[in-house]
């Protein structure tokens, strides 16, 4: 990962290829590179969500998240290289345990909604579930890892905690799906 970037219109890409980390060219719309923009697209709304007012906690996990998310995105860019290591897995589990502790159990289906930040953190959630599904078609085709799917998995969980954490910050709630079989079964 020694090379750095001097010049960004570089216009070797006008042909539909790209440049991996190991110099080979490849097809922009192949499986590893559909994978590694949605890696990217993943990083870059948690970027987003950064933005919002948020627990410092909160927070430094997902500066944290950024750069394992930058890891896992170096390593589907170098076929065969291993960067995302098995602990930034073990870390999001600790960080799942840890919020969802904190959270009463969930009685029905919530809706990506409520405060900006917990909406936002509901898209990180759904584009880390299409990271992972590039990252599987991937697999399927190639030999990678384990710790990009794994990690891709726990982090569309945890984004979903994270958004149940930040509805409740200043107060507020999920947002309950209303059900029709829900609401007649509460009225008998």
């Amino acid at each position: 990962m020694g090379n750095r970037l001097t010049q960004i219109a570089t216009r070797t890409g006008d042909g539909g290829t790209t440049g991996l980390g190991n110099n080979q060219r490849v097809s922009k719309n192949s499986l590893r590179v559909h994978a590694m923009g949605d890696v990217d697209e993943l990083n870059s709304h948690i970027g987003l969500l950064l933005c919002e007012d948020m627990p410092a906690d909160v927070r430094a996990v997902l500066v944290e998240i950024q750069h394992q998310l930058f890891n896992l995105g170096g390593e589907l860019s170098v076929p065969g290289f291993e960067l995302l290591k098995p602990e930034a897995v073990l870390a999001l589990d600790e960080a799942l345990e840890r919020y969802n502790a904190q959270l009463p159990r969930l009685q029905e289906f919530i809706l990506p909604a409520g405060t900006r930040a917990a909406a936002q953190a509901h898209v990180c959630r759904t584009v880390a579930r299409r990271a992972e599904r590039s990252v599987v078609a991937l697999g399927q085709e190639e030999a990678i890892h384990d710790a990009p799917r794994q990690y891709l998995n726990r982090l569309s969980d945890l984004m979903f905690v994270l958004a149940r954490v930040l509805n409740r910050m200043h107060g507020g709630d999920d947002v309950y799906w209303k059900s029709e079989r829900m609401q007649r079964a509460a009225s008998l």
